[in-house]
């Protein structure tokens, strides 16, 4: 016992000695452009000449690094950009390195070009970072219609009345992802499906989106993965002043948008952001009756202020309000039509929301390691909706805080993260008659440890322990690895668990548009809808190759994950007169693998090829069975190419496999069984020309096959009776669309 405890004071003072011995290293990596100026930049390698400690550059183009204290130089180096070597100061002093593009060589030009998408290579976490050259590649008028050229996400219609998209990750629906706005949660309760519309593709500066469950800091609720948004910022100077863009699409859709920076000295910065939308064109495409797509306008505002104070001080707070009103269903509806047979079935919805946010750092300038922020939400959300004859009203208020605190253990190779959180919904609901009203505060508390070896080991360990006041007290652990047995190479492995409140109105919405009765099966009392929560464990593993083939960059990347429901409120639609939800008795999973190539076979052509596939399945009514809808094979091509004079082509083509729908009511033949849909392919296109003086032009086309799927609305000649259902969407609900825009930049 002695002489372990003598082991033990010696491998401390080791652990001591070796603290002593390192050093942090701090500063920015800058590109100078061909017109002379500096501009950040992100993705650059850090690293002691012989190559044992590194770290990459962030999206800031800053870097922490921790080396021994014999280590008296850092190389930087980009691809395309000539390498630098820099004494490290004494005492330490944050550095400033400019990198500068590679100068022709004889008869030897090196170039080379930062990718539109690129996954981070020192993450512990699989990140797709999707830069703004991805976003403007497709019309990109708002977050659900982002992901054309994302093969990792899918988004269709969630019925044929709405024009509602619903994203889809590793087989799950949308709200099993958590969407964030720099990283404060955004689309989520009422707002789970219509929340990706309120935020236009004009105001995104970039997006990370990550598989599996994310970190313990942001929550418990992510099932699937994360997707966080970052808006444009108002103190980036390489950003123009004014940003002006302007949308309108043959399928009768005009949008404007517009983004404002301004600097009020050198601390203080804000935003302005507008965007007004309007669809003022009657389409019915497939001459069924109904129109393809609601009419209507949509007004969205947001402000917001930036402060960064000169001793590491950081204050952000900001408002957005959010005003929809859309009219849809028969052609010869008009608001106010009385809603029973022999009149024209209509679909109407209004929507008011305003969210607040404000966001407190403080980082200590003589230990840049140790940091503390404060993140603070509010949100007010009120909507009122008309599906024929029934009608649905909800009012959401929440609130959401977040304290985190973090520091070092000895060194920058052990980071530890601490904090609390609060989180309050008070959500009033009511459907045909039926109400539904629920209040749930869960605090919780939490700690995230980190360890770094060189290059080549990380390790990322969480644990949260929350209390709903309706379930009760839950733990949460998560843990992600990252192993880069070489250059180019990274291993990564993920697990952990997840838990939510499914809210089974919002985020079923496009079942409103049937004549289907909403049946809670053997409902509890004191929980949300009468039901338990939903449970789940998600793990993952992933492989990150980076080649370079003919002087070209490419990126090899393949992904499996498997995710494990303990519980889910299951949503059975097995019957064609009714939707009923239930808490899962069996089993609940999906298998998840994806393959991707991205590829420059010659100078300014991207290639981008991938293939999807899913296995999810569902126990229904005591038999497992495919989940309806739900493709299980996708095929991926996109390639983009940038001609001479400002042109640049993107092309996008995707094959989509059967999918299995469930049986369906015909008023002539009763009830039919189920069958599978038919494979179809779909096909995106654009052409952007760029001038000098910031003028940009893009004309487009999206499913130019004009393939759409047959009696999309089933029963649709009496929309008043039991066979009436247009949620059963597997493929198009709309034709071809051409669209042209313009976009502005005033510095």
């Amino acid at each position: 016992m002695k002489r372990l405890h003598w082991c033990g004071l010696l491998l401390l003072c080791a652990m001591t000695k070796t603290a002593a011995q390192e050093r942090q290293v701090t500063g920015v990596v800058y590109e100078m452009n061909d017109a002379g100026e500096k501009k950040e930049l992100p993705g650059a390698l850090v690293q002691t000449p012989d190559h044992q400690y590194g770290a990459q550059t962030l999206a800031d183009g800053s870097f922490r690094l921790t080396v021994p204290e014999t280590a008296t130089q850092l190389v930087f180096s980009f691809s395309g950009y000539d390498n630098d070597t820099v004494n490290i100061p004494v005492p330490e002093a944050p550095l400033q390195v400019v990198l500068r593009r590679s100068r022709q060589l004889g008869e030897v030009v090196v170039t080379g070009h930062q990718q539109s998408t690129r996954i981070g290579m020192l993450d512990p976490v699989q990140t797709h970072h999707i830069g703004e050259r991805e976003l403007l590649k497709a019309a990109c008028c708002n977050l659900s219609e982002s992901f054309e050229t994302t093969p990792s996400i899918d988004a269709s219609f969630t019925d044929a009345v709405t024009g509602y998209r619903q994203i889809q990750m590793l087989g799950l629906t949308g709200p099993y992802t958590l969407i964030t706005r720099e990283n404060i949660p955004d689309a989520r309760g009422l707002a789970a499906i219509t929340g990706l519309t309120f935020t236009p593709g004009t105001w995104v500066e970039s997006m990370q989106l990550s598989k599996g469950t994310g970190s313990v800091v942001n929550g418990y609720e992510s099932v699937a993965g994360q997707l966080n948004v970052e808006l444009r910022k108002p103190f980036e100077e390489e950003d123009p002043r004014w940003l002006l863009n302007a949308y309108q699409s043959t399928q009768g859709r005009s949008e404007g948008n517009l983004v404002y920076r301004h600097e009020l000295g050198k601390y203080l910065s804000t935003n302005l952001m507008l965007h007004g939308k309007s669809q003022w064109m009657k389409v019915d495409q497939n001459h069924d009756g109904f129109l393809d797509q609601p009419m209507g306008k949509q007004l969205v505002g947001l402000n917001r202020w930036f402060f960064f104070g000169p001793h590491g001080l950081e204050f952000q707070a900001g408002v957005k309000g959010v005003y929809v009103d859309n009219t849809g269903g028969q052609r010869g509806y008009r608001q106010g039509t009385e809603q029973v047979r022999g009149n024209p079935w209509g679909f109407g919805t209004g929507i008011s929301r305003v969210e607040g946010w404000a966001k407190i750092g403080k980082t200590w300038t003589d230990k840049q390691w140790r940091s503390m922020g404060l993140q603070l939400s509010g949100v007010y959300h009120d909507q009122d909706a008309v599906y024929g004859s029934r009608r649905y009203d909800a009012v959401q208020h929440s609130f959401y805080g977040n304290l985190i605190y973090q520091t070092i253990i000895g060194n920058t190779n052990h980071v530890i993260k601490g904090g609390a959180s609060f989180l309050a919904d008070r959500l009033g609901e009511s459907f045909a008659g039926s109400s539904y009203a629920r209040a749930e505060r869960v605090p919780g508390v939490f700690t995230e440890y980190s360890w770094k070896y060189l290059d080549k080991w990380n390790i990322v360990a969480g644990i949260r322990a929350d209390y709903h006041n309706l379930f009760g007290a839950f733990v949460t652990p998560r843990l992600h690895l990252r192993y880069a047995p070489a250059d180019g190479t990274v291993i990564r492995a993920s697990a952990g668990r997840a838990q939510r409140t499914a809210n089974l109105l919002a985020e079923n919405m496009g079942y409103m548009a049937s004549n289907r009765s909403f049946v809670i099966v053997a409902p509890a009392a004191g929980k949300p809808y009468g039901l338990d929560p939903e449970v789940a464990w998600n793990m993952g593993i992933n492989l990150t190759q980076k080649f370079r083939l003919n002087y070209r960059d490419g990126s090899f990347a393949t992904d499996y994950y498997y995710t494990y429901f303990r519980n889910q409120v299951v949503v059975d639609i097995e019957n064609p007169h009714a939707v009923r939800f239930y808490n899962l008795a069996g089993q609940s999973y999906a298998h998840s693998f994806q393959v991707q190539l991205d590829y420059e076979p010659v100078r300014k052509w991207d290639v981008r090829i991938a293939y999807r596939w899913y296995d999810v399945k569902t126990t229904y009514g005591g038999i497992l069975k495919e989940r309806p809808l739900v493709a299980a094979h996708r095929a991926f091509f996109n390639t983009g190419y940038a001609l001479k004079h400002g042109w640049s082509v993107d092309y996008t083509v995707q094959w989509i496999s059967p999918r299995r729908v469930p049986a369906t009511y015909d008023a002539a033949s009763g009830i039919m069984p189920e069958y599978r849909s038919p494979a179809f392919v779909q096909m995106n296109a654009q052409l952007t020309r760029k001038w000098p003086n910031s003028l940009e032009v893009y004309l487009g086309g999206e499913n130019l096959t004009n393939y759409m799927q047959r009696n999309v609305i089933l029963g649709r000649s009496d929309p008043f009776g039991a066979g009436f259902d247009a949620s059963l969407v597997w493929g198009p609900a709309m034709g071809r669309n051409i669209y042209a825009g313009v976009r502005y930049r005033i510095k």
